[in-house]
């Protein structure tokens, strides 16, 4: 974030966390990308530090600070590591917050000093193999029993980070199928239960150190208590808990854009050919130009959402408008800086690459950019 938006609180907690990824984080990566998969001891470390679900209640274990700027410090400082596989910000940004706004006081005794501790992982299950960013045509199912007391789950779900780790994972499943959006609801299905089952962990072409899983639900017996919130309800709470979920996407790809972009100005200027910095030849410079310019204007954009969002006004549309704008601007910078490092750019050994590879898949979930387009469209009336 800009520093003139930071208070020395912000500055110690980021000066913090820095020496957190440095010493936790930076000596595994290799290791955890040929695994698939981060360490559990990471998590509970990152939780151990109070890095882990800042913003929940303190009588739950957390800070109970409710100040986003924690939140885009810690993306910040994973993006300079260039480690893009621990789910933290999944974790604290996207899924605590259900059971945190919609869990009933027994939920969030028993499930978030676990979540703030590390000692529990937490997931959410909405993308299905036939439905992508249609969440109103998620095919999985929730069935109440006569007396009440359970619900039977079935179905399939994919594209799911923190899949393998996971120890509670909400799953978006349909309770009453005849009616549409008003027949979702989110259950909370825990590690153990008969029935629910991990696929494969997914082999992608970037984020490699995230654990990206297929699972599986038959017949799984999930206690009535398990629900979250209000039966039939679970499409509004998706809707309340999306925009935060794409500011977070958003946050992550401006500073993995600045990253890079400072990674290449170093770059330029300590490679030479034909007897002098490639930065000074008037092609890199422009592009160069470009680029600072266009990271800068994105930072803004990106700050002022945040701080939107610490005042309670980010909106739907405008959430969209940063996941989509911010992530489309990290992928052109990163495309552009890995073309400033020429040949050696598509070498695994330079961190341009992985940013590249990494980049990807950004602007696919969190909804696609498609898709972040047709919601900025309805909101200007068409």
């Amino acid at each position: 974030m800009q520093e003139h938006l930071l208070t020395e609180e912000h500055r110690m907690f980021r000066e913090a966390f820095r020496k957190f990824a440095e010493r936790e984080i930076v000596p595994h990566q290799e290791q955890w990308e040929k695994d698939g998969i981060v360490s559990r001891e990471v998590w509970q470390k990152a939780g151990a530090a109070g890095f882990l679900c800042m913003d929940v209640p303190e009588e739950y274990g957390g800070l109970g600070v409710k100040d986003y700027r924690y939140h885009v410090i810690v993306a910040e400082e994973l993006a300079r590591v260039g480690e893009a596989g621990a789910g933290f910000a999944l974790h604290t940004d996207m899924i605590v917050p259900y059971i945190t706004n919609f869990g009933s006081e027994a939920q969030k005794a028993r499930w978030l000093p676990g979540l703030v501790s590390g000692d529990l992982i937490a997931s959410v299950a909405m993308s299905e193999p036939n439905t992508g960013s249609d969440l109103q045509g998620v095919q999985t199912t929730a069935v109440k029993s006569p007396d009440g007391s359970t619900y039977t789950v079935n179905g399939q779900k994919t594209f799911i980070s923190n899949g393998i780790l996971n120890d509670v994972v909400v799953v978006v499943a349909k309770t009453d199928p005849d009616q549409g959006a008003r027949g979702i609801s989110l259950i909370v299905l825990e590690r153990g239960m008969e029935g629910y089952e991990r696929g494969r962990n997914l082999d992608k072409i970037g984020m490699r150190s995230q654990d990206t899983a297929e699972l599986y639900f038959k017949d799984v017996k999930v206690p009535a208590e398990n629900l979250l919130g209000q039966e039939g309800h679970g499409f509004y709470y998706l809707m309340q808990g999306l925009p935060q979920e794409r500011l977070a996407i958003a946050v992550g790809a401006i500073a993995a854009a600045e990253v890079a972009l400072e990674q290449t100005m170093q770059y330029c200027q300590e490679r030479t050919a034909f007897g002098r910095p490639i930065g000074k030849f008037q092609n890199s410079r422009f592009k160069l130009a470009e680029m600072k310019t266009e990271v800068e204007v994105g930072r803004v954009f990106a700050d002022h959402c945040v701080m939107l969002h610490n005042e309670g006004k980010l909106t739907v549309d405008k959430a969209a408008m940063a996941k989509w704008w911010l992530t489309d601007l990290e992928w052109r910078v990163i495309d552009q800086c890995l073309q400033l490092h020429g040949g050696y750019g598509y070498m695994m050994e330079y961190p341009i690459a992985k940013h590249f590879i990494n980049a990807r898949a950004q602007r696919i979930y969190g909804g696609t950019n498609e898709i972040m387009k047709e919601i900025i469209g309805r909101s200007l009336g068409f």
